[in-house]
């Protein structure tokens, strides 16, 4: 018997699983280079080079045209440019699950969206408890958390022992993670603002709203102009990665041709181009064929979805490279022997407390109250034994915590390099014992 997807055919599941499954084997992915670029850049900052790591990351680099120019240090441009592609395709996933995934059914929304709330709380709060006034309370918002990327990863190692449920579940979860570290960064990490750059860049966001509802689907223009949302923002105090999701709302989602209408116009196409030589097709097309052929691509593209397009265009970029690169330049941290008074410090203690402790109890509270209360439904095959584990790798936040932490303290100060060193160690941690919990407890329990 042949296998449906060498003739065609598939089965209504795997038309909803297959695309899941296939993002989730390309994070898994991305998270095993990250973990290759963060001890790299452990290495490197610590070794007899680490005069030269520091100095690459401060190298000024600058574009200009005419009397216009912007300079700043490679650092920057990695934090500030590559990363708000990276938050870009963040608010390209939220609009897919809000339109057609997760969160489009509120009964599956709830569930996620309270673990995420109970995980994002509570880490704050034991953060807090260790570091409650002066300059060390500000990094309240590094153990809110989590990375997706290596979150997957784990989940990848255990294969089949884990329901692929619980995979969409960890993934919604960090989704809203996501959408609550752009608000923290939003309201609570921005500089003094220029109104006028703020209302240009905000012009130029409703400038990109128009074109989708012009019926303008071409990348190109959205780029530009989100290039314009980008330096706006940027220039106005908020920091430019919100421009990524902001922009990211404003692509077209929806096809210009539903299922019907593309079945029967490029049915119409077929025959055509089969009626142009109802006999020998192995010669040259003809010129009716090759006109069927084009009004047929035409229809194609009328079926696409910009929004998911863009999204698997950008994703490998993002995974194998902007998140590797943004790494290696942040994941740095150097210890100068004295790693156990970097980790016993307020702030790294307050940091591994928060993702260790405090993600897995908020995501496990939260989630037993709306299952106990009766408003949400859990996942099949997914117990509060598998959310325990979720929660677990919910602290894992490398990424996004590491991001925030440079936001949160002075570049080079001394709480910059404790928190981030305690961002490792705590995403270590919780990497470990989610993966124990899953494979040794969870996996054993209906």
């Amino acid at each position: 018997m042949k296998n449906s997807s060498h003739n065609g055919l598939r089965e209504p599941i795997d038309l909803l699983l297959t695309p899941f499954q296939r993002f989730a084997r390309l994070e898994a992915g991305g998270g095993i280079l990250l973990l290759v670029a963060a001890l790299a850049a452990m290495f490197w900052a610590n070794s007899s080079w680490s005069d030269t790591y520091f100095k690459i990351w401060q190298t000024p680099l600058g574009v200009g045209l005419g009397d216009w120019s912007l300079t700043k240090p490679l650092s920057l441009w990695i934090n500030d440019g590559l990363m708000a592609v990276f938050f870009f395709v963040v608010g390209l996933e939220i609009k897919r699950e809000m339109l057609v995934g997760e969160f489009a059914d509120p009964r599956n929304a709830l569930l996620p969206i309270a673990a995420a709330i109970g995980g994002m709380a509570v880490p704050a709060l034991f953060y807090l408890l260790l570091n409650p006034s002066g300059e060390a309370a500000a990094g309240w918002g590094v153990p809110m958390a989590t990375d997706i990327a290596f979150a997957l990863a784990v989940v990848a190692l255990l294969g089949k022992r884990v329901p692929q449920q619980l995979k969409v579940v960890l993934t919604a979860v960090a989704i809203v993670d996501d959408i609550g570290a752009i608000m923290v960064i939003a309201l609570f990490y921005t500089a003094a603002i220029d109104w006028t750059m703020l209302l240009v860049g905000l012009g130029m966001l409703a400038v990109m709203f128009g074109m989708n509802r012009a019926g303008l689907r071409h990348p190109l223009p959205y780029v530009l102009v989100g290039a314009l949302v980008w330096f706006g923002l940027l220039k106005s105090g908020v920091h430019a990665t919100v421009a990524g999701v902001l922009t990211a709302f404003a692509i077209p989602a929806r096809p210009r041709l539903d299922c019907v209408a593309f079945t029967n116009s490029a049915r119409a196409q077929l025959e055509r181009f089969s009626a142009a030589r109802p006999g020998d097709c192995t010669r040259e097309l003809t010129r009716e064929q090759q006109h069927a052929l084009g009004d047929l691509q035409s229809i194609i593209h009328d079926a696409h979805q910009p929004l998911l397009e863009l999204e698997h265009a950008l994703h490998p970029w993002v995974s194998f490279l902007i998140l590797p690169i943004f790494a290696l330049a942040n994941a740095g941290v150097p210890l100068g022997g004295d790693v156990s008074g970097a980790l016993l410090h307020p702030v790294s203690l307050g940091i591994v407390l928060g993702l260790v402790a405090g993600k897995p109890l908020g995501v496990l509270a939260a989630s037993w109250i709306v299952l106990v209360l009766g408003l949400a439904r859990p996942p099949e095959g997914v117990g509060l034994a598998h959310l325990a584990g979720a929660g677990c790798l919910a602290g894992i936040g490398f990424t996004m915590s590491i991001f925030v932490a440079g936001l949160a303290f002075a570049d080079g100060s001394t709480l910059e390099g404790v928190s981030k060193f305690g961002v490792l160690s705590a995403s270590a941690i919780s990497g470990l014992i989610g993966w124990s919990w899953l494979r040794f407890v969870a996996s054993r329990r209906k």
